[in-house]
């Protein structure tokens, strides 16, 4: 059980968050892939990330860490050899829907399975690609669910189009292309998020960007490369809403990637009247970074329609909290995919929210808020969902009387020491000097 008590004065700090866990998967993968020895910085210390750095050591890969770098020793695709053991992805679908690209084009079998959760995600949307590249590949009792058994091999090229937009199925099906005879292309019906593409350039090979359609050749040769991973724009959005809607709250959130495919969040919190400012704007391995200056202010309920969800697919959480806390009606559309995430999003924050106090209307592909009123005290369940966790403890702080929640340990997934950092903020005991 985790506590959190209301906040009695505004949030105050400068802080940092781990570094991007979509970005950390891919530069695990693509330093493993690549040949040479690679450097990476501040890769997150979550359950997910740590997955996909053993999934890589026990394919014999060479992976080590010095000091607050993480080094990694590739050898190129060849060079990967078959697990012992079934590899446990844990709660993280990134992992398990990357490493089923990987393992596809690899000349042995493998498995891949994860916790109960992970295990009721959908895996269809990786197989039936990867199956038409030659891979074969089996789920449990053939439902499209994990634990998923892969027989890899001589892959081919194929011309792709997505059924739905997805950064982690776009990446499986770019992994396996990198391994397959010929050329892969795909498209997508909405842009998602773009790190593999740009991870693919930044380890020296091509991949052709045009809209929503990628291509890549198979037979490309990576190189080793130094990675400095940003700070994950999904753990910060727990801060800047914290901030954005507790009156007289200013949190600056250094080295935050805004990647134009990950900032969703942003641009709906700006529409909803946060007062939210880019510092120190920079470019680094090839992704926008800032520093984020937020203060506090009086939200409004606004649209949230389904032009946004590739965008803002992990904000939503959170952003129900903002339009929880907003005056007026906030409505969220266009996001059925979050019913198969780690939870049911959209389930389980309604009921969440709705023990709180708060006026919601739960519909297939979204919900309706009504904001505005205080917060009850209450006590809520996270059902094993980190960021369902983390959105109710920022909820907590406008409660009239706190919130108890039945699993915090959930949140180690994604963002080991948020609620020391919590805290800290509300002391106003962070400084630069002290992160």
């Amino acid at each position: 059980m985790k506590r959190i008590e209301p906040t009695k004065r505004p949030l105050r700090g400068e802080i940092s968050v781990p570094g991007d866990k979509s970005i950390g998967h891919r530069a695990v993968i693509f330093a493993s892939i690549a040949h040479g020895r690679s450097t990476i910085f501040n890769l997150s210390g979550g359950e997910d990330n740590l997955r996909t750095v053993q999934a890589f050591k026990d394919m014999g890969v060479k992976i080590w860490s010095e000091s607050d770098l993480l080094c990694i020793d590739g050898n190129g695709w060849d060079s990967l050899s078959k697990p012992n053991e079934t590899v446990d992805c844990g709660n993280s679908g990134t992992a398990m829907r990357l490493l089923s690209g990987v393992l596809a084009g690899r000349p042995f079998t493998s498995r891949l399975d994860g916790d109960p959760s992970l295990r009721q995600r959908p895996m269809q949307r990786v197989i039936d690609p990867l199956s038409r590249m030659g891979a074969q590949i089996r789920s449990k009792e053939g439902k499209g669910l994990a634990p998923l058994e892969i027989q890899g091999g001589k892959l081919k090229g194929i011309d792709y189009r997505m059924p739905v937009a997805s950064a982690q199925v776009k990446s499986a099906i770019l992994l396996a292309g990198l391994q397959a005879d010929g050329i892969t292309s795909l498209e997508e019906p909405q842009s998602s998020r773009d790190h593999t593409e740009l991870m693919i350039k930044g380890f020296g090979g091509e991949a052709k960007v045009d809209g929503r359609s990628v291509v890549v050749a198979g037979g490309q040769k990576l190189s080793a490369r130094e990675v400095r991973i940003p700070g994950d724009i999904s753990s910060a959005a727990f801060f800047l809403v914290a901030a954005a809607v507790i009156p007289g709250s200013e949190i600056i959130v250094r080295d935050v990637g805004v990647n134009p495919t990950r900032d969703g969040a942003i641009e709906v919190l700006r529409r909803m009247g946060a007062k939210i400012e880019f510092l120190n704007r920079r470019i680094e391995t090839g992704e926008p970074v800032v520093d984020i200056k937020v203060c506090g202010s009086q939200l409004a309920g606004i649209d949230i329609g389904p032009e946004m969800a590739a965008r803002t697919i992990d904000e939503y959480p959170i952003l129900a909290v903002a339009g929880a806390l907003a005056e007026g009606t906030t409505t969220i559309s266009g996001v059925k995919e979050l019913r198969y995430k780690e939870s049911d999003r959209i389930a389980t924050m309604t009921e969440g929210l709705r023990h709180l106090g708060v006026e919601v209307e739960e519909r297939d592909d979204g919900m309706t808020i009504r904001g505005g009123k205080p917060l009850e005290a209450a006590s809520v369940k996270t059902y094993g969902d980190h960021r369902v966790a983390m959105s109710l403890a920022i909820a907590g702080l406008s409660t009239n009387g706190g919130l108890q929640m039945d699993d915090a340990g959930c949140v180690d997934t994604s963002f080991p020491g948020f609620f020391d950092l919590l805290n800290r903020v509300r002391s106003h005991s962070v400084s630069r000097e002290s992160i």
